[in-house]
């Protein structure tokens, strides 16, 4: 029962891990719009820079995980 609970929140392809940078992204710039709101100048636009920065980031590194998964389960397969 748990294995199939687990399985729903799995990062399984390139694809799915996409769609999550992309539900990432978009909730971060709308925050980053929050900051230029909340603090005008150079302060709002600095908090607006770091949110996507923080999306390179996640996504890279779900990005790197996924290959290495594949890579992984490749070489399993080989023997």
């Amino acid at each position: 029962m748990w294995h199939r609970i687990v399985r729903l929140f799995t990062i399984k392809s390139k694809f799915e891990a996409f769609l999550i940078i992309y539900g990432l992204a978009v909730g971060a710039c709308q925050r980053g719009a929050m900051y230029l709101d909340q603090y005008p100048g150079w302060p709002g636009k600095m908090m607006f820079a770091v949110c996507p920065i923080a999306v390179f980031m996640a996504g890279a590194r779900i990005l790197d995980s996924i290959e290495r998964e594949q890579a992984d389960g490749d070489d399993l397969g080989a023997c």
